[in-house]
């Protein structure tokens, strides 16, 4: 496992991801999901209200409005984001992918690239990453437990993910870094009712549900960091008490 310098003085930047395994979805039921996800997404913080489609290839094309979600729109543009090689015919079951950001400076803005319908047996991609600004206002606003406790509810209620977290890329990597965990434990994590019952877990960690969907657990109400020992040594222990209550493995290998 990775240990990192608690002196170190780079800023720990954030994201928030939902997963789930493979899961055969028209363009229209991906659409209804998108736009229930960024609906309930402008309802956490004002930096949410307004995305753009990322066009393909990038940097082509005109900028295009998904805010308020237009359902036609949205449609579109999944059945246009399916997979496939330069000239190639689609590949259906990777499948599809629509990406947006919102305007503001290199570090005071987010982005979000959502993937559903792959029914890969093997390979399943099926993702919604929400990248998070990492300095300035903004950043003071979103980067907080309430925020981010708000932001992954939607993932759950929107993609019915196996699981989702919001977490620090510097914790991730003590975690194992990308691809080597079966299932983080972040800041905030979310783990659906079908892995199991969520034990008890010591203070100052939140257990809240998710309507009949799954379970929240917020390790801390102050913004966690890899610089506090305190809250490295929380995570692990309540990670062990998860994976000895069967509840931290996974299908799939998360892609962020």
């Amino acid at each position: 496992m990775t240990t990192l310098d608690p002196s170190a003085t780079y800023p720990e930047t954030y994201y928030a991801g939902a997963y789930w395994g493979p899961r055969r979805e028209s363009p229209e039921a991906c659409a209804q999901r998108a736009a229930d996800f960024l609906n309930m997404l402008a309802a956490c913080d004002p930096l949410f209200a307004n995305w753009n489609k990322i066009p393909k290839p990038r940097g082509k094309g005109r900028k295009t409005p998904l805010m308020p979600p237009d359902l036609p729109t949205l449609t579109e543009a999944f059945r246009r984001g399916v997979n496939r090689e330069p000239g190639g015919p689609p590949i259906e079951h990777l499948g599809l992918t629509v990406s947006a950001y919102n305007d503001g400076t290199s570090q005071d803005h987010a982005s979000v690239r959502m993937t559903c319908a792959s029914y890969a047996q093997h390979s399943s991609t099926n993702v919604c990453v929400l990248s998070l600004p990492s300095k300035g206002t903004n950043a003071e606003r979103v980067l907080t437990a309430s925020v981010l406790t708000n932001v992954t509810r939607s993932m759950a209620l929107a993609w019915e993910p196996d699981w989702a977290v919001a977490m620090s890329h510097a914790h991730r990597d003590t975690e194992g870094g990308e691809g080597k965990a079966d299932t983080w434990l972040g800041w905030v994590t979310y783990l659906s009712r079908h892995r199991g019952t969520v034990p008890p877990l010591p203070a100052p960690v939140r257990i809240e549900p998710v309507e009949d969907r799954g379970t929240l657990i917020i390790l801390t109400p102050e913004r966690f960091t890899v610089a506090n020992p305190e809250h490295i040594a929380l995570a692990r222990r309540v990670r062990e008490l998860l994976a000895r209550a069967g509840l931290m493995r996974s299908d799939r290998q998360p892609t962020v």
